[in-house]
């Protein structure tokens, strides 16, 4: 399969000339990386892992691990700098079929499932804050309402997802400032002792570190669209790392919190350590205000989904005639048929609640894509050493391989754990990879056939 023209396959430039800016890839970076994992974890570690200490570690080394992969992709994004992130990097570094695929999955429900769940946290969030509102009502309509600045242009896009995403930066940063000033301490240490040694090297860090990387996926966000940020070889390694640094330090700052201002034997097992910490720092209105903060939060997370979710549907059209309408774009430089393709599907899973099997069942496929996509960076050093690379991935190839090897870690967990989902998501694999072969047959098919006889007049 070719693209259709140079300047299309390199992602190009955006009609009027809008490019995205490092600081807007930051954003969108951690937009889409801080969710509502960090705010809901907790509970469940410090269960087995009742250490200050022991907690901070393991929330430090998910973030390590995250930029370890952020290392790679970044050497990968600025040699290959086109929107659509794995389905770029696999075509290039391995073969387009495999690009097809983890585009395949990315297109289709890899963005959809995500949005969709945190529409839905969103929902429930809300009505915290004003009972009574029809059930989906706000899920949806925000959904809607993100999809169409979406659709009104790269510029309008930028605005809103630098403003959104700065406000839930603040509104977290006041919230651990009120947090160590004005919540009461606990007896926590977050000073090392000699009992955190067999914390940290035990079971149950190993597998709290499977679900903290859950909380950091999303540090790719800004390769998905590497082909609209302005000069993407020196600004794209910047925004991943910036933005995954900040989380990283969100994401510590935020558990000193909950373990600084809530007994850690109110904080076990429960789901809501968020709104229990801020009961304790806030008093009764904790609840509501922890819930308003969250709720903006998944707004700019949503906004960053619906933005570079449909720039891989729109990538793969411009290589694959058959999918040739999502690639147009509107006159302000926005693929609105891919935009409106994603919000149709997460707008259906919405009403169908059928994103939470579905999230259950990509899990493997994103870490399969992820894990191959940072081997592609070793492999292409050794194939294909010739190549510009404008950034070279920073620790090569220790951090390389600590990715690979915790990515590897996780995908056995999930094989195990939950062995059914996993060969679900190896079946949506396999069902791309036909989906390849009959595109593939049918454009040689085409290219095969003799043009058509001029008919009488």
């Amino acid at each position: 399969m070719t693209s259709e023209t140079g300047t299309a396959a390199w992602g190009g430039r955006l009609s009027g000339g809008s490019t995205v800016s490092v600081a807007v890839a930051t954003a969108i970076v951690v937009a889409d990386m801080v969710g509502v994992g960090v705010f809901t974890s907790l509970g469940f570690q410090v269960k087995d892992i009742p250490s200050g200490f022991a907690i901070l570690a393991l929330w430090t080394a998910g973030g390590i691990v995250a930029l370890c992969g952020v290392f790679s992709y970044s050497e990968l994004g600025a040699m290959f700098p086109r929107s659509s992130g794995e389905y770029n990097f696999l075509g290039r570094a391995y073969h387009p079929a495999f690009g097809f695929v983890a585009g395949f999955v990315s297109a289709t429900v890899g963005f959809a499932a995500p949005v969709a769940l945190a529409a839905m946290a969103l929902e429930q969030y809300g009505h915290a804050i004003v009972p009574g509102a029809p059930p989906l009502s706000l899920a949806v309509g925000i959904v809607w309402a993100v999809s169409i600045i979406q659709l009104t242009g790269v510029r309008h896009s930028s605005t809103f997802q630098l403003i959104a995403t700065v406000l839930k930066v603040v509104l977290i940063t006041a919230f651990l400032i009120a947090g160590f000033v004005v919540g009461r301490a606990q007896d926590v240490s977050f000073a090392p002792q000699v009992s955190d040694i067999g914390y940290v090297a035990s079971a149950p860090f190993a597998v709290g570190l499977v679900f903290v990387m859950y909380s950091f996926s999303g540090w790719n966000a800004a390769t998905y669209i590497a082909g609209e940020i302005h000069d993407a070889g020196q600004n794209l390694p910047r925004a991943l790392f910036t933005g995954t640094l900040i989380v990283l330090v969100l994401y510590v700052a935020l558990n000193a919190v909950f373990l600084h201002t809530a007994p850690i034997d109110k904080l076990a097992g429960q789901i809501d350590v968020a709104r229990i910490a801020g009961s304790y720092i806030f008093g009764e209105i904790g609840g509501r205000i922890v819930g308003a903060i969250i709720c903006i939060g998944l707004i700019s997370s949503i906004s960053a989904m619906m933005w570079i979710g449909p720039r891989v549907m729109m990538t793969m059209g411009e290589d694959i005639p058959a999918l040739r309408v999502f690639a147009r774009r509107s006159t302000q430089g926005a693929p609105a048929y891919a935009i409106l393709f994603q919000l149709t599907v997460a707008t259906l899973m919405l009403f169908t609640r059928s994103f939470e099997a579905v999230l259950d069942f990509i899990q493997f496929s994103l870490l399969f894509c992820s894990f191959f996509t940072v081997l592609g960076v070793i492999r292409l050093r050794i194939t294909r050493p010739d190549l510009p690379r404008p950034y070279r991935a920073w620790g090569y190839p220790v951090t390389p391989v600590i990715f690979l090897l915790v990515t590897l870690f996780m995908m056995y967990y999930l094989v195990v754990d939950r062995p059914l989902q996993s060969l679900f998501g190896a079946l949506l694999m396999v069902s791309g990879l036909l989906i390849y072969l009959v595109f593939r047959k049918r454009d040689d098919a085409g290219a095969a056939s003799p043009p058509p006889r001029a008919g009488r007049k």
